[in-house]
């Protein structure tokens, strides 16, 4: 059996995708990965087939199964879930704008093993200087720390236990949203479990590659907010 199950939803953003799973074909680490294709272009869906056997993935092309129109992150959760508890391991989302370090994964596992009843173990966040950056701005000093937060953790480069996989079933999760990082994180919490980030395990986030329209987040937030109003995107 596998130490952990990965996965890396993609749609598209290919210069990051390439440097995503490049890095996860170089950890150290037993892991089965699995890459989720939802609906990206002709391009991107043709590199992933042909870069499968190079870089020792699997591919999952939702249009396979499912004709619901992306983002289908419920989907490829519940998927994932499924395949994290037939093989007994933890489940281990490493999004396509993130770039891990060799030895990300085994230090995901070493937190997973010493911390007291884990629910979910974050890697944080880091732009190309090393400065920690979205979605973990809010911590400002720089540590090799292991917190206990309260903090919701971002799926950016993730861990969720197996214990806490086999009591939560994202078949539950809400079909109203997109994106349920922030609520699973709030549920880990809600059924006992501690939620760590990781202050020592540093990876280089790229953010919003694949929804590069997030970026008027921070250049113009009103247009930002109204545009997401009116267009339904980016359900939380």
């Amino acid at each position: 059996m596998p130490e952990a199950i990965i996965i890396t939803p993609v749609k598209d953003s290919l210069e990051t995708t390439k440097q995503t799973i490049e890095a996860i074909s170089e950890a150290e680490g037993d892991f089965e990965y699995y890459i989720f294709n939802d609906f990206s272009t002709d391009a991107t869906k043709k590199f992933l087939e042909e870069a499968q056997q190079k870089f020792n993935f699997k591919l999952i092309n939702l249009e396979d199964i499912t004709t619901s129109p992306s983002p289908n992150y419920k989907l490829v959760l519940e998927t994932a879930q499924k395949m994290a508890l037939e093989k007994k391991c933890p489940l281990i989302v490493i999004e396509s704008d993130v770039i891990i370090q060799s030895n990300t994964i085994t230090s995901l596992f070493s937190v997973l093993k010493s911390e007291k009843n884990p629910g979910i173990v974050g890697a944080i966040t880091v732009d190309k200087n090393g400065n920690y950056n979205f979605p973990y701005t809010f911590e400002k000093i720089k540590s090799n720390s292991v917190l206990n937060t309260s903090h919701s953790l971002s799926f950016c480069c993730t861990l969720l236990s197996n214990e806490f996989l086999e009591q939560f079933s994202f078949a539950d999760l809400s079909e109203k949203k997109d994106w349920f990082d922030i609520y699973i994180s709030r549920q880990s919490k809600k059924m006992g479990f501690n939620n760590y980030l990781a202050k020592g395990i540093e990876v280089i986030h790229l953010p919003h590659s694949s929804r590069p329209w997030k970026q008027l987040k921070y250049k113009n937030p009103i247009l930002y907010y109204i545009r997401k109003y009116l267009k339904k995107r980016d359900k939380i």
